[in-house]
């Protein structure tokens, strides 16, 4: 009885911290994709902590499959919410509702239709196969996408809650394809006192960090030819100068897959230092989009050459070091606000 009392308090627990943090998000940062994806996973995660059990049987409550269908779908929405927090510039599409939707369809069919038929070990190892597949997608965007963060404060706050979360299920997706039929109370009342550990770090962790920094309203895109302002030290100063050689005379933007630590190896100054200095001197909030800036300052002038009016708009983003059209047309609208084709168009109509 202790053990059940005590699983259902830090049950009740969990619930009730993911639905504040839910709450919160939404009522913060609701016009922030990240934050919206953060609030929708918060509220996956709060279905998680009121239906989950180590172990499997045989029979589902009517009740207890939606739970267990939307905390199965939570992981299409974790990893969607990590390709946002670590990319400024991802967009949902179509086909991600149809990729949850159909993995929260498979879950319920599983605990109402295949499981109770006497096949229940087909859909749990399906589901959690799933699952530690989406962890690794998640973690996999967030090995390629930190390095550009430029933000020291939300850096690490970003890697602790996707590495806990992405541990946390990963641990238990492993736990249910081995463990077969009910671990028992004790195995569920330390699941449910970890859970709710975790939840409550990673909520405590987010309230150190300025919200603003932790799901920024919009992507910075300051002018790369304007000085910055208040430069103190002539270090920096020195520093701004040479980075700004480089962009401007070596164009090293052109080259491919730059990373931070080769242009700070070009400086010849630690990479914390460039990262600080293009985030707090520069004002931006991501290198890729420091790096994309540039390219797009080189295309609207090839755009806008009536020299260059029969050059395909592929080659002027190719020679402007992007790597295939898509990007280049969707960090270029992010900036100008129109197509490159429509800017090359309105340039050239009144030159």
């Amino acid at each position: 009885m202790l053990l059940t009392n005590l699983e259902l308090a830090f049950r009740a627990a969990s619930v009730a911290l993911l639905l504040v943090l839910a709450a919160s998000l939404l009522s913060d940062f609701r016009n922030v994709l990240a934050g919206r994806l953060g609030a929708a996973f918060a509220l996956g995660s709060a279905a998680h902590a009121a239906s989950y059990s180590v172990g499997f049987s045989s029979l589902a409550a009517g009740w207890h499959a939606p739970l267990i269908a939307l905390s199965t779908g939570n992981i299409v929405v974790f990893w969607l919410f990590t390709r946002a927090l670590f990319d400024d510039e991802f967009r949902l599409r179509w086909w991600h509702g149809v990729i949850w939707a159909a993995v929260t369809a498979f879950s319920f069919v599983g605990c109402l239709w295949i499981a109770p038929s006497g096949n229940v070990r087909f859909p749990v190892t399906a589901v959690n196969l799933m699952v530690l597949g989406f962890i690794a997608l998640a973690v996999a965007q967030m090995i390629k996408s930190w390095p550009a963060d430029l933000v020291e404060r939300r850096r690490n706050v970003r890697v602790f809650i996707v590495c806990a979360a992405a541990l946390y299920g990963g641990v238990n997706a492993v736990l249910q394809i081995l463990v077969a039929g009910s671990a028992g109370d004790v195995a569920n009342t330390i699941n449910a006192g970890v859970l709710v550990s975790i939840v409550a770090a990673i909520a405590y962790t987010v309230m150190r960090v300025d919200g603003a920094d932790l799901f920024p309203a919009s992507v910075a895109t300051p002018p790369i030819l304007a000085q910055p302002a208040a430069i103190d030290e002539s270090a920096d100063q020195k520093l701004i100068e040479a980075l700004m050689r480089l962009m401007a005379d070596e164009r090293i933007y052109r080259q491919e897959n730059i990373t931070i630590g080769a242009l700070a190896g070009r400086l010849k100054i630690p990479e914390y230092r460039l990262r600080r200095l293009i985030n707090q001197r520069l004002g931006y909030r991501n290198f890729n989009v420091f790096l994309n800036n540039h390219r797009i300052e080189e295309a609207k002038a090839a755009l806008a050459d009536p020299t260059q009016a029969e050059v395909p708009v592929i080659t002027i983003a190719m020679d402007a070091g992007f790597q295939s059209l898509g990007p280049f047309n969707r960090a270029f609208k992010a900036v100008t606000g129109v197509t490159p084709t429509e800017y090359r168009r309105l340039n050239t109509s009144t030159a």
